[in-house]
C-alpha cells in the first residue's frame, strides 16, 4: 500500500508473504467468520471484499450465492487467492483509489483499513460504491491495538539506532472512526471495540508475525541486523505475551456497520 508516515516521510510498503500468510496467520480470516454472519450476505446480492488477502473470506461469503468480487493491492495476495479460488473474481486495486460508483449491494472488510492512513479517501470510496441503502460491515484494529507488541518495536529500533518513524498502521478510537463514516453519509447502526488476546501459531508465533505484519519497520535495516533487532523485540514480549509455550498479540478489534 502507499500510505505516509504521520512525520510525512514515506514509508515502506509492507511485504506481503502469501505463503507464510496462509500457513501461519489463517487465524485472521478465521476469527472473522462470525464477521461474514454479521454482513448475512444473501443470494443474489453483488459484494465486495475489500482487502481479500488470499480469498478464504471471499470464498465464504460466495458460498451464500452472492456475486462477489476480491481486491486487494498485494499482487502477491491476489496471485494467491486465484490459486485458492480460481472460479471468484479477484483484482489488484488500490483502496485509496477504487473505480467503483454504486455497484455493491455491500461491501465487507477484515483485517484491512488499519493498513490505510487515508481514511477519508477509503470511506468516500466505500461511499461511491455502495448502491443507496447498501452496508459496509468492517472489522480493523482500534485505538491500543498491538500497543505491547509496537511499544517494544520502538525501544528495540530506537536502542539499534534506527528510526521509529515508519509505524504503517492507523488505529482509530470508535468515536474518531464513527465521526469519518457520518461526515460522509453512511449512517452507522452499530460499532464495538473488543479486547482480543489472539494466540499465534506456534514457539516461533511472534518471530513469524514480526516477519509477516512489521517487515515495513525493519526494511531499512541490514538482514544481518534485523535478526538481533527482532530477537530484542521478543525478548521484551515474552514476560507478557508468552504464556503456556505460545505466543499471544495484544489485539484491539473495531468492529462496525453503516448504511449508505
Amino acid at each position: 500500500m502507499d500510505i505516509q508516515a504521520t512525520s510525512g516521510q514515506n514509508i515502506l510498503p509492507n511485504q506481503w508473504d502469501a505463503e507464510l500468510y496462509d500457513n501461519k496467520h489463517s487465524f485472521v480470516s478465521q476469527l472473522a467468520t462470525d464477521l461474514v454472519e454479521l454482513l448475512a450476505p444473501k443470494n443474489g446480492e453483488f459484494i465486495l471484499d475489500f482487502g481479500c488477502g488470499t480469498g478464504y473470506l471471499t470464498h465464504n461469503i460466495a458460498i451464500s450465492g452472492a456475486e462477489v468480487v476480491g481486491i486487494d493491492n498485494a499482487p502477491t495476495m491476489i496471485e494467491q487467492a486465484r490459486k485458492n479460488y480460481p472460479n471468484l473474481k479477484f483484482e489488484v486495486t488500490d483502496g485509496t483509489n477504487l473505480h467503483f460508483i454504486e455497484q455493491f449491494d455491500a461491501i465487507f472488510s477484515n483485517a484491512v483499513l488499519h493498513w490505510i492512513k487515508e481514511p477519508e479517501k477509503v470511506i468516500a470510496n466505500i461511499w461511491r460504491a455502495l448502491k443507496p441503502g447498501g452496508r459496509f460491515v468492517a472489522e480493523f484494529g482500534g485505538k491500543g491495538n498491538v500497543k505491547v507488541i509496537t511499544t517494544a518495536i520502538y525501544n528495540a529500533m530506537k536502542f539499534a539506532g534506527y528510526s521509529v518513524d515508519l509505524n504503517p498502521w492507523y488505529f482509530p478510537s470508535i468515536s474518531e472512526y464513527s465521526s469519518l463514516l457520518e461526515q460522509q453519509g453512511l449512517q452507522l447502526v452499530f460499532a464495538s471495540l473488543v479486547e482480543r488476546p489472539t494466540p499465534l501459531d506456534d514457539g516461533q508465533g511472534m518471530h513469524n508475525w514480526l516477519k509477516m505484519f512489521g517487515n515495513s519497520f525493519l526494511a531499512a535495516v541490514p538482514v544481518d541486523e534485523q535478526t538481533k533487532i527482532l530477537a530484542d523485540i521478543e525478548n521484551q514480549l515474552r514476560p507478557k505475551l508468552y504464556r503456556n509455550g505460545t505466543w499471544f498479540a495484544d489485539y484491539r478489534r473495531i468492529r462496525v456497520m453503516a448504511i449508505k
